[in-house]
């Protein structure tokens, strides 16, 4: 399976970097997948992961890579969503958001499991929330800075479009994302957390 997900990952991280939009943006976007397969890589032997937190990572990193590609506010599959549909925007960015709180939301349970810091699963869902809500606001404060910092130029990489409500609701997409993985994953984390364990 290792093989597998670096083969994904590597051929769509060269798809992707060939003539992106434009490179700044790309290494904005990028990052966060690059730094997620860095700590995988550190911690493989003495924190393996589970199967299904090891494949949503790599969903993530995907969906990181085409939007650092395109910009999230310029992926075609979602312009012609957005035609179809009659939207005026792009909504790429928000099922990235989405993901931002979804997938953040099993990693961080399986970090409080595993390392026993919470006792009870309902101060152990809460907390998960929390963290998937921690993370999309600090991703929101670095799209801030990354603006102030760049000026007209960060328009790629922030993709608000225009959208006045752009921050919020994106941080909203995240907590339905993170409520979302606990309701549809909850259990079956548990089972192969089990299985790793033992």
């Amino acid at each position: 399976m290792q093989q597998l997900w670096l083969l994904i990952f590597f051929t769509v991280l060269t798809w992707s970097v060939i003539s992106p939009h434009d490179y700044p943006t790309w290494i904005l976007e990028t990052l966060p997948a690059l730094i997620a397969l860095l700590v995988m890589a550190m911690t493989r032997r003495t924190f393996p992961l589970t199967s299904l937190l090891y494949v949503l990572v790599l969903l993530h990193s995907i969906l990181l890579m085409v939007g650092a590609h395109y910009t999230y506010a310029e992926v075609p599959l979602f312009d012609w969503i957005s035609q179809m549909l009659g939207h005026t925007r792009n909504n790429f960015d928000k099922l990235g958001h989405f993901v931002q709180g979804f997938v953040p939301a099993i990693a961080a349970r399986e970090i409080l499991i595993r390392k026993e810091v919470v006792n009870g699963r309902g101060w152990l869902n809460v907390i998960v929330v929390a963290v998937s809500l921690a993370i999309s606001a600090f991703y929101e404060l670095l799209e801030w800075l990354v603006a102030e910092i760049m000026g007209g130029g960060a328009d790629a990489f922030l993709g608000t479009q225009g959208y006045v409500w752009d921050t919020q609701s994106d941080m909203a997409l995240a907590l339905l994302g993170a409520v979302a993985a606990l309701i549809l994953l909850g259990r079956m984390h548990d089972n192969q957390l089990t299985r790793l364990q033992h």
